[in-house]
C-alpha cells in the first residue's frame, strides 16, 4: 500500500468515526413523568425522584405530561421552585387540565404544550367547600403567579389575573371573572407553544427528532408510602392507633391493642416523615401526649389535667403531621390543607371510641373473644346457694385497701379480700377504708379520714 493510500484510507476511517459520533451526540435523552392526580405529597414525591433521575441519566429534556385540578399550594410551590432551578430544560403537556396549582407549575416550565380542549388557569385559593379563602392566602398566590411568569418571560398580569378575579387586562380578562384559557386562547397570549396530542408531536414542534425517552417507574416502596399518606389510609390508622390505646387503659399492661396501636403508628408516621411532613418535634409531641396519658392512668389518680393534656397533644401532634408547616412557620399551610387534616384526625378518633365501645361488647359476648368470659351458671337447683346476708353483716366494719381503688379495686377483712367500690373516687393501696353499703357484688367504702 502506497503512503498516499494509507493516507486517505486513514482520513475515511477518521470520517466515519467523527460521524458517528456527532450522530450519537446530536441523539437526546428524554426523561419523561406524569402527574395526573392532586398536587400532594404523592406528587412532591414523584418529581423529587423524577428530577434525581433525569439527573442521573444526563437527561437533555424534562418532561412532564400534567392533568390536574389542583391541590395544595405549598406543594405545588415546592414542584414550581424545582422546575425554576433546574438546569435541564422541563417541557409539559397539558392533558385536559391544568388547573390552580397545576397552572403554576404549568407556567414554571420552559414550554407548554396543551391538547386540543384543555385548559389552563382559575388558580384561586379555595377551601374545602370550594370557597375562596382569605386575602391573605390569594396575595401569596398572585405574588407567586406573577413572579413565576416573570421569570419564563410571560405576561405577569395575565397569571395574576388566573388567580384574582379583581384584576383587569385589557383585551383579555375582565374584572370579577377568574381568568381560565383554552388551548388556543393561550396559544394567542404566549402561555402554549402549541396545539398537540403527543409528546412526538410537542418535540417536532421544539425541532427535536432524535431522541430516546426514559420513562419514570415508581417503586414499590413509592407505590406503598403514597398509599399509607392518602387521607382515607390515615384516617384507618389513626382508628387503629387509638382504639389500641382505649383497649389497652381497659386492661393494662403490653397485649396485642398497644402492639396493633404501636404499628399502627409507625405506618403512619413514617411515610409522612419521609415526606418531609412529619418533623422530630411533632413525633415527640405525640409521645409525650401518650405519656401524660399513661401518667394519668397509672399514676395520678382520677381524670384531669394530665389526661386532658396528653389527647390535645396526641390530636395536635396527628393533624400537623399532616401539614406542610415548616418547623412553627405555618404560613405554607393553607386553609384547605389544614382542614382536611384536622377532620381526619378528629373524625378518625370519634369513630374509634365509638367503635371500640361497640366492638369491646360485641367482641367478648358473640363474637371470638367470647370464649375468654365465663358463660357458665351456678343455679340454686343444682346445689348451688349463696347467703345474700353475708355482705350485708360488713356493714359498718373496718377494712384496708388491698390494692388502689380507682374507684374499683379490692379490700381486705380478717384476712379475706373482697370486691370494693370507692365512692370517693380514688383510695390508695392500704388506707383504712369503712364499708357503708352493698352494691350487687361489690362491698361500697369511704376512707376513714371522710367519715371524721
Amino acid at each position: 500500500m502506497t503512503k498516499s493510500m494509507f493516507t486517505l484510507l486513514l482520513g475515511f476511517l477518521l470520517f466515519v468515526s467523527f460521524n458517528q459520533s456527532y450522530a450519537s451526540d446530536s441523539t437526546k435523552t428524554v426523561y419523561r413523568f406524569e402527574i395526573k392526580t392532586e398536587i400532594a405529597p404523592p406528587a412532591w414525591r414523584l418529581t423529587q425522584e423524577a428530577f434525581y433521575e433525569a439527573d442521573t441519566n444526563n437527561a437533555d429534556i424534562l418532561f412532564l405530561e400534567l392533568d390536574t385540578y389542583g391541590g395544595q399550594v405549598d406543594m405545588a410551590d415546592s414542584i414550581r421552585t424545582i422546575i425554576l432551578r433546574s438546569k435541564i430544560p422541563v417541557y409539559v403537556l397539558v392533558k385536559n387540565n391544568a388547573a390552580s396549582a397545576g397552572a403554576l407549575i404549568s407556567i414554571a416550565c420552559d414550554s407548554i404544550y396543551m391538547q386540543p380542549g384543555s385548559t389552563i388557569g382559575a388558580a384561586t385559593v379555595v377551601d374545602q367547600s370550594g370557597q375562596p379563602v382569605p386575602d391573605k392566602y390569594q396575595s401569596y398566590m398572585r405574588s407567586k403567579m406573577r413572579a413565576t411568569a416573570e421569570r419564563r418571560n410571560r405576561n405577569p398580569d395575565i397569571a395574576e389575573a388566573m388567580v384574582d378575579p379583581d384584576k383587569y387586562v385589557a383585551g383579555i380578562s375582565d374584572s370579577g371573572k377568574v381568568l381560565t384559557f383554552t388551548t388556543s386562547e393561550a396559544i394567542l397570549n404566549g402561555y402554549c407553544q402549541a396545539e398537540v396530542v403527543t409528546m412526538k408531536e410537542a418535540l417536532e414542534h421544539a425541532g427535536i427528532t432524535d431522541y430516546e425517552v426514559i420513562s419514570y417507574k415508581a417503586s414499590t416502596i413509592d407505590n406503598i408510602i403514597n398509599w399509607l399518606i392518602n387521607p382515607a389510609i390515615s384516617g384507618v390508622l389513626i382508628l387503629i392507633i387509638m382504639g389500641g390505646i382505649y383497649f389497652e387503659l381497659q386492661s393494662p399492661g403490653i397485649g396485642f391493642p398497644i402492639l396493633a396501636s404501636a404499628v399502627a403508628a409507625l405506618l403512619f408516621f413514617a411515610p409522612y416523615y419521609l415526606e418531609g411532613l412529619a418533623e422530630n418535634w411533632e413525633i415527640l409531641l405525640f409521645l409525650a401526649g401518650l405519656a401524660l396519658l399513661a401518667a394519668e392512668v397509672f399514676v395520678i389518680p382520677g381524670f384531669g389535667i394530665a389526661g386532658i393534656s396528653g389527647i390535645t397533644l396526641i390530636v395536635t401532634a396527628l393533624i400537623l403531621s399532616m401539614v406542610g408547616n415548616i418547623g412553627f412557620d405555618f404560613e405554607p399551610v393553607d386553609g384547605t390543607e389544614f382542614f382536611t387534616a384536622a377532620s381526619t384526625v378528629i373524625v378518625s378518633i370519634t369513630l374509634s371510641v365509638f367503635g371500640a365501645i361497640l366492638l369491646a361488647a360485641k367482641l367478648f359476648k358473640d363474637g371470638p373473644l367470647s370464649r375468654l368470659v365465663l358463660k357458665s351458671e351456678q343455679n340454686p337447683e343444682e346445689g348451688y346457694t349463696v347467703n345474700p346476708d353475708a355482705k350485708h353483716e360488713l356493714i359498718g366494719q373496718k377494712a384496708v385497701a388491698a390494692t388502689d381503688l380507682r374507684p374499683a379495686g379490692k379490700i381486705e377483712i380478717n384476712g379475706k379480700l373482697w370486691d370494693a367500690y370507692s365512692e370517693e373516687g380514688y383510695i390508695s393501696t392500704g388506707s383504712q377504708v369503712v364499708i357503708t353499703g352493698v352494691s350487687n357484688t361489690q362491698l361500697k367504702v369511704l376512707s376513714d379520714t371522710a367519715l371524721i
